[in-house]
């Protein structure tokens, strides 16, 4: 990426950050601040997962020579001492596994079905609710596409998962979606947004101003100033979205 400059050769400032372009022509406001906290972040971690593999090597050095099945076997003979008296080891296997089995099957009784039922379809309306609203007040969406909100959600909805209580997402090859504005983050919902959406083959069927004949883009006179669509991007659409296209009054083209 490089920095932009204005025509007097002077750097582009928005909100107080340098405005960077990258090489496929986004411009971001570069977070310096951000960045160098998400940085400082990382080596601290880095620090910490180096000073426990040191402590971990040093506790190794120690076990130089030690056959370590033999200390498994050992290991294993004194956890079946009881009362000073050794128990056949299959003996005990066999009472933990029953006894886990027997917790298995009391948790998956009549009694605790609907509850683990109930919390799956509640976790489901927060992460349904959620993410819609997020869909909903998108001012990516509102001012970029030319489709409603609900169908941009069910077209790339099953791209964003909540973890942490946020909004995260997932580009086609499952990577998560990060930040340019502040590197090491992950992206905001409308960066999230601009970035799949790039991503999609038919985006000029979907956007605004782009020339193209998408389901919000506005038909010529062919069409009797109707909405059209082409075929191809008909028939790379989901169940839900064909049918609002229909209902919509959608005309094909090829």
């Amino acid at each position: 990426m490089k920095l932009k400059l204005d025509d007097g050769g002077h750097a582009v400032i928005t909100d107080g950050k340098p405005v960077y372009v990258y090489a496929d022509g986004k411009e971001v406001a570069f977070d310096a601040h951000a960045a160098t906290v998400t940085i400082a972040k990382q080596n601290t971690e880095a620090k910490g997962h180096r000073e426990a593999r040191e402590a971990a090597e040093a506790k190794l050095t120690g076990l130089d020579g030690l056959d370590i099945e033999e200390a498994r076997r050992a290991i294993a003979t004194v956890k079946n001492f009881d009362d000073k008296k050794l128990v056949d080891a299959g003996e005990v296997d066999k009472m933990k596994s029953e006894a886990v089995n027997a917790a298995l099957k009391a948790f998956e009784t009549d009694k605790y079905k609907p509850l683990a039922k109930k919390a799956e379809s509640l976790e489901q309306q927060i992460r349904d609710e959620k993410i819609g609203n997020a869909f909903a007040r998108s001012k990516y969406i509102a001012e970029k596409m030319s489709i409603p909100s609900d169908m941009v959600q069910s077209r790339f909805g099953h791209q964003l998962k909540i973890e942490d209580g946020r909004i995260i997402g997932y580009d086609l090859s499952g990577n998560r979606i990060f930040s340019r504005a502040k590197p090491g983050e992950p992206a905001e919902f409308d960066e999230v947004m601009e970035t799949i959406v790039d991503q999609y083959p038919y985006k000029d069927n979907i956007l605004k101003g782009s020339g193209a004949t998408g389901s919000g883009a506005k038909g010529g006179a062919a069409s009797g100033g109707g909405k059209t669509m082409t075929r191809a991007h008909f028939e790379s659409l989901g169940v839900s979205e064909k049918s609002e296209a229909m209902r919509s009054g959608v005309k094909l083209s090829d």
